[in-house]
C-alpha cells in the first residue's frame, strides 16, 4: 500500500470537538476501505495567508494515510463534498516523517520563547546615526522632497 499525507482546512467559526469529529470521519472512511491512519495532527486554528470563502482563519489537522490509491480516491470525494472543509491536500510520500511534525515542531519552539530562527540577539543598544549610504547617491531626503 502506498503512503500519503492528507491535510484539510476546516471553517474557523467550528468547535475544537467539530473539528475532531471531521477528522474520526476522515479515518473512518480510509479504515471502511481497508486503509489505516497512522498519526492524526491537530495543528490548531492559525491564520491563513489570504481570505477563503469569508474565512481568515482555519484549523488545520493532517492525517497520515497507509492505503491504496482508491481510498485516497473517496476520501477525496467525500471531503470535497463537505461545507465544512474550505480545502485540502493530499500528497504521496517515501515515508511518513517519525516523531511530530514541522508544524508541531515549530508549536513547541514558540512556547520556549524562540519565535524565529534568529537566535538571542541580545540588547542591541542605541544604533545612533548609521552614516551615508553611498549605494543611494544624492536622492533628497523625505522632508525635502515636494508633494506632488
Amino acid at each position: 500500500m502506498a503512503l500519503y499525507e492528507h491535510v484539510f482546512l476546516a471553517r474557523q467559526d467550528l468547535a475544537q470537538a467539530q473539528v475532531d469529529a471531521l477528522a474520526e470521519a476522515a479515518t473512518k472512511i480510509v479504515e471502511e476501505n481497508q486503509g489505516k491512519v497512522t498519526k492524526t495532527e491537530t495543528w490548531g486554528l492559525r491564520s491563513l495567508a489570504y481570505r477563503i470563502a469569508k474565512n481568515r482563519k482555519a484549523h488545520y489537522v493532517m492525517l497520515h494515510i497507509d492505503a491504496p490509491a482508491g481510498v485516497v480516491a473517496e476520501l477525496e470525494r467525500q471531503t470535497a463534498i463537505n461545507e465544512d472543509v474550505i480545502r485540502y491536500m493530499t500528497i504521496r510520500v517515501d515515508e511518513h516523517e517519525q516523531g511530530p511534525s514541522a508544524m508541531m515542531r515549530r508549536g513547541e519552539r514558540d512556547r520556549d520563547g524562540r519565535r524565529d530562527g534568529r537566535g538571542d540577539r541580545g540588547d542591541r543598544g542605541d544604533r545612533g546615526d548609521r552614516g551615508d549610504r553611498g549605494d543611494r547617491g544624492d536622492r533628497p531626503r523625505r522632508e525635502d522632497r515636494e508633494v506632488a
